[in-house]
């Protein structure tokens, strides 16, 4: 008995690009900033204070691997002094509905993988496998 569908047209792939486009656009803090940034433009200090436990090292970072992604934009506002705001991109707004299809599954499902992480931690309080 196999669990997926032999067809090679229908076998997913993932390829080091895949990967690496994954890692960076759906990390910890990548998730936290897209989240607040699909409510609205926010400048960096805003950012920080919606997002308490980010680092200012970490939420820069984060900030320019979703703007060399094409995820965010920086916008810089002509007033003074100079401010930076920072968007959700139209190719950052197509994210939504995967992230949205990932957390309904986690959501649905949660009850079952934490009966199932109880299980495996019993059985290593228990003993060698």
């Amino acid at each position: 008995m196999t669990d997926t569908d032999p067809r090679d047209d229908d076998r997913l792939t993932i390829t080091a690009p895949h990967r690496e486009l994954l890692d960076q656009v759906l990390d910890r803090w990548s998730l936290d900033v897209l989240n607040e940034l699909c409510e609205r433009p926010m400048r960096f200090s805003a950012l920080r204070r919606a997002i308490p436990t980010v680092t200012q090292k970490s939420l820069t970072a984060t900030l320019r691997r979703l703007e060399r992604n094409g995820i965010v934009e920086r916008v810089v506002l002509g007033t003074r002094p100079v401010a930076v705001e920072y968007r959700i991109t139209p190719l950052g707004k197509t994210l939504r509905a995967p992230v949205d299809a990932i957390l309904h599954w986690a959501a649905e499902h949660l009850p079952r993988i934490d009966a199932a992480r109880e299980r495996y931690d019993a059985e290593l309080d228990d003993g060698p496998h």
